[in-house]
């Protein structure tokens, strides 16, 4: 491989601050955020000398940058430990997060975007529920300041680099440490995965880059070649290559064996970040009070070795677009299972007092942060049409009807198709199985055609008896599991409402159980985990809701109990008790496997629906060791 096309640096002057920290938009590659001495988080377009939206709330020198995968939102980390995540398409402050008691030295959002990893010089790594803006879990072990976060490209896994030299890989599904890298002897800078294989790459300031398996959990490669210390690297998209960033040098690695593709002189000093785009390598550096960015043209990259650097981007050309491509998935083959003695067990789950509710004090932060637009037109072109630096295409408009169909015609076949939704929503303005439209004042050339009264109330009526009945029914059936539970007895009513054969009654059962997550016990899996499956794969979204409540429930409190009764030796002498658990906790364990298929195939949903369904999956995950 031989790289060409160096592009001179565009420098960017911001004022007389000295800049802390840059971070690109890796999706797209044309995103940039800085911040500094002033507090304050200023976005840039990549190769645009204007500021384009400047956000302030920080009291404090502004240490760490990170974009989300869809670049809608940039969090920032402070000198005091605090957080502020940005929405950056509506212009305004989204959380703010406090619990550090030092400087934020890392960030990294993870891959379905509801969660955030945050590493400190308090050298703790914490994991954050940016919905319920409180902290989920707290990981320690690391004994000097975390450097880098990364998320695994399932989402499973966190890996951590430290000051100690060490890099960490955490399973963030049973919140255990899987295993330690320490063959760096000096600061670990970056680590990255590989965006299909199980690899690992580290950049240390001890000048050298590491390669690990993930699968065996081993050092595989260690190419060296670099003079200063390693501050970046970069997987290629499709995986072939590693690029690393230097003081002075971009390298291009292979790995198996190891080798050095090409070297290109760059005299970018403490480059910061680096993103590919369109086949163009953008690199930031700062230095003081100045940003540059270099681009290197990846088109010219060529199989072979020692070609000389031809043709140079010119500085007055924009970057091009973001060409479409396809997403990468960790390739899923089984790995060897993991396990840690209780003293590498080094989660510690946060108590219920960090996950507060936002004070008066958090509001108040928020109120006084604002994000202010210095560039109309820059901001407009980027963040006011929706996902306009997403590397998807934008879908065009649908065909028109053939001319041989009537305007009639056309606004039958929709109001049918409204009619009879694949989904039919928990919250809705039109009732189902009524048109709208015939209540409506006809046009007045088709007076003719109005409905009468008498027509208009027996289409209003239509299935009014029907509905008294199936209510009625409905309410019999309640009355009779209550007479149950009056008795204290859950667990027999809930088994009445599963023998009436009526989701509905069961769905009612579980928004008063879901309320309150003491009433759940092992005997009330058993008999509404067959129950949850139905629900999952129902029509009406408020059933689909109540089920993924429930499900995440019994996730939650269960399958470490599952787990470890399946995984305990058997006892000595006759416990029959513990033969009771362990037959409930093997039923439990058979119904949560043939769910998991289930979430796994609505996890790929967007919306609401396809963020709770990634959540379950992320749970689930211990169901497949």
């Amino acid at each position: 491989l031989a790289l060409s096309g160096l592009k001179t640096p565009i420098k960017i002057k911001l004022t007389l601050i000295n800049v802390s920290c840059v971070a690109l938009g890796k999706t797209s590659g044309r995103l940039l955020a800085t911040g500094g001495e002033d507090c304050k988080v200023n976005i840039w377009a990549v190769s645009k000398p204007n500021c384009i939206m400047s956000l302030t709330g920080h009291n404090n020198p502004v240490e760490c940058l990170h974009f989300s995968s869809s670049e809608e939102q940039v969090v920032a980390g402070s000198q005091s430990g605090s957080l502020r995540i940005w929405d950056l398409e509506a212009a305004k402050i989204l959380r703010t997060l406090m619990g550090h008691k030092a400087n934020i030295t890392s960030l990294g959002f993870h891959p379905y975007g509801e969660f955030l990893a945050s590493g400190s010089m308090d050298t703790n790594i914490k994991f954050w529920d940016v919905r319920r803006k409180g902290c989920v879990y707290r990981y320690k072990g690391h004994t000097q300041a975390v450097r880098c976060l990364a998320f695994s490209p399932d989402g499973k896994w966190l890996a951590s680099a430290s000051d100690d030299s060490t890099i960490k890989l955490w399973d963030l599904t049973v919140g255990k440490m899987i295993t330690e890298f320490t063959a760096h002897t000096a600061a670990v800078n970056i680590v990255q995965f590989h965006p299909t294989e199980y690899l690992l790459a580290s950049g240390s300031s001890d000048r050298t880059i590491k390669l690990w398996d993930l699968e065996k959990f081993k050092l595989i490669g260690s190419p060296e070649g670099e003079a200063t210390a390693v501050r970046c690297v970069l997987f290629s998209p499709d995986g072939g290559c590693l690029y690393s960033g230097a003081t002075e040098s971009l390298r291009v690695y292979g790995w198996e064996p190891d080798r050095c593709f090409d070297v290109v002189p760059v005299a970018w000093g403490k480059v910061a970040d680096m993103a590919v785009c369109n086949q163009q390598l953008i690199g930031v550096s700062c230095q003081q009070t100045n940003v540059s960015s270099y681009v290197v043209d990846l088109t010219r990259v060529k199989k072979t070795g020692g070609s000389e650097i031809q043709g140079v981007i010119r500085d007055d050309q924009p970057l091009t677009e973001p060409s479409p491509k396809g997403s990468m998935l960790w390739r899923n083959y089984e790995r060897p299972m993991t396990t840690c003695s209780s003293q590498s067990i080094l989660k510690e789950e946060i108590p219920g007092g960090e996950r507060r509710s936002p004070s008066s004090e958090d509001e108040k932060d928020e109120r006084e942060s604002t994000a202010e637009i210095r560039n109309a037109e820059d901001y407009k072109e980027i963040f006011q049409p929706k996902n306009a630096i997403s590397v998807r295409p934008a879908v065009s408009n649908p065909p028109a009807p053939p001319a041989t169909q009537r305007p009639a015609q056309a606004s039958v076949a929709t109001a049918k198709a409204k009619s009879q939704p694949t989904v039919i929503l928990a919250t809705r303005n039109e009732p189902i199985g009524l048109n709208v439209a015939d209540f409506l004042p006809s046009a007045p050339n088709n007076r003719s055609s109005a409905l009468g009264d008498e027509e208009a109330l027996s289409q209003i009526k239509k299935g009014h008896d029907t509905m008294c009945v199936m209510l009625s029914s409905r309410h019999k059936n309640l009355e009779t599991v209550r007479a149950g539970w009056g008795s204290g007895d859950v667990k027999n009513s809930l088994d009445t409402a599963v023998s009436m054969n009526d989701l509905s009654i069961v769905v009612d059962i579980l928004n008063i159980v879901n309320l309150k997550p003491s009433l759940w016990k092992l005997d009330l899996c058993t008999s509404i985990l067959p129950q949850i499956e139905e629900l999952l794969q129902s029509k009406y979204e408020s059933y689909v809701q109540t089920g993924c409540t429930s499900l995440k429930l019994i996730l939650k409190r269960f399958l470490p109990l599952i787990s470890d009764t399946l995984t305990a030796p058997p006892s000595v002498g006759v416990d029959i008790t513990r033969e009771e658990r362990h037959q409930k906790c093997k039923t439990c364990y058979k119904q949560l496997k043939n769910l998991s298929n289930v979430v796994k195939n609505k996890a790929d949903q967007v919306g609401r629906h396809g963020s709770a369904f990634k959540e379950l999956q992320l749970l689930m995950a211990p169901l497949d060791y």
